[in-house]
């Protein structure tokens, strides 16, 4: 799926990515400020989290629950410095628990992620609006 999109239509955007069927594990690839973080926070509302969302850059992981009682792992890895941090986290855990888990820079953990996967990769482009890739 590919998708040009401006930061207005990022409600419909996460509903086509739900709609999509990704895996539960989502990896988000993208520079610094093209909108990762603002992307999962609509991905977290449409699956139905009432209470805030935060980009958990100093945490690594911030857990939300849904209004379902579903259960959503969002990372960021950015502050990591090697695999082994996620490792003594219990990233394996979150990884396997059948929840969604949504990272962020999870090229610093490329020896963890599990097979089953997706991937979002978000790009900008020249006139501002993003280009959005699901692998």
């Amino acid at each position: 799926m590919e998708i040009n999109f401006s930061l207005q239509q990022i409600e419909e955007v996460a509903q086509n990515i739900l709609a999509n069927n990704p895996h539960k594990v989502i990896l988000f690839h993208g520079e610094m400020g093209v909108g990762k973080t603002t992307l999962i926070k609509q991905l977290c509302k449409s699956l139905g989290v009432v209470g805030s969302t935060s980009s958990p850059t100093f945490s690594l992981v911030n857990e939300y629950e849904t209004a379902s009682n579903q259960i959503i792992y969002h990372f960021d890895f950015y502050r990591l410095n090697k695999e082994s941090e996620a490792l003594d986290m219990g990233i394996d855990e979150y990884l396997y628990s059948a929840n969604w888990c949504f990272i962020e820079w999870a090229e610093k953990i490329p020896n963890l992620i599990p097979e089953s996967h997706s991937v979002v990769k978000i790009s900008l482009l020249a006139d501002g609006n993003r280009l959005l890739k699901l692998n």
